[in-house]
């Protein structure tokens, strides 16, 4: 009997291989040496692309994302700025908007005219022009938007998604007793401020924030299953949609 022939894999191949597979094992990175969401893990919201990319990218997503820190700080601080204005000193918004265009009026006129005692020359003002096709795509961006929203109403009203419609109900209910805790201007400021802070402290702890996520979703699951089950099997169900429809 002869003895078997062993097969002999070079070493460059075999070494080649298995760096490609550490390399298709690793998280990959992006351009800022963060981390791209992998296919193997479950991301929030089933997201698939990485942060900056899911949030629209550009520098909109730059800003939220604080990788231009000069905008987004000055941001918050002219936010908390006129927060405290309204709320602790107790502006108003209409003599806000008075005493503002008052200083800067002010500061413009004396600095037009000192300038050519001081052999300085007078400041240009800028001519501002706005865009017609810039106004149009922001009034068809609200358009969709509006049409978007109605067309959620009247699917929710209409009767045929009873988990749509209790998750509606509760959302609202939360956010009805939320509201009643603060005024508009609180809100949208906390609003303001979460938008600011929460994609960054995600894209930092995004591992982590991914993992709780999932266990309060099967969480949520669980407690819904339980209600559909105990409850809403047992609700009687009444076809109006389709009857509606035959008469």
């Amino acid at each position: 009997m002869s003895d078997p022939v062993e097969e002999i894999v070079p070493e460059s191949s075999a070494t080649g291989s298995l760096a490609q597979h550490d390399y298709s094992s690793s998280p990959s990175t992006d351009g800022d040496g963060l981390r791209r969401p992998t296919n193997d893990k479950s991301h929030l919201f089933g997201r698939q692309k990485p942060v900056h990319a899911a949030l629209g990218g550009g520098k909109p997503a730059d800003i939220l994302l604080w990788r231009n820190k000069q905008i987004s700080a000055g941001m918050l601080t002219a936010a908390t700025v006129i927060w405290l204005l309204f709320e602790w000193i107790g502006y108003h918004l209409l003599t806000f908007i008075c005493h503002s265009l008052i200083l800067t009026l002010a500061i413009l006129f004396f600095w037009s005219n000192i300038s050519h005692f001081v052999n300085k020359t007078p400041m240009e003002f800028p001519e501002i022009v706005l865009q017609e096709k810039l106004w149009t795509q922001v009034a068809l961006l609200l358009r969709d938007r509006f049409n978007w929203a109605f067309g959620v109403f009247w699917e929710v009203a209409s009767g045929k998604d009873l988990k749509k419609f209790l998750y509606t109900i509760v959302g609202l209910w939360i956010v009805s007793i939320v509201g009643s805790w603060f005024d508009f201007l609180t809100l949208f400021y906390i609003s303001f401020v979460m938008l600011l802070t929460v994609p960054w402290f995600y894209e930092k702890h995004e591992d982590q924030v991914d993992t709780y996520a999932q266990k309060a979703k099967k969480e949520l699951k669980r407690q819904y299953s339980h209600l559909d089950e105990k409850v809403l099997q047992k609700l009687p169900k009444v076809p109006f949609v389709k009857d509606s429809k035959q008469q």
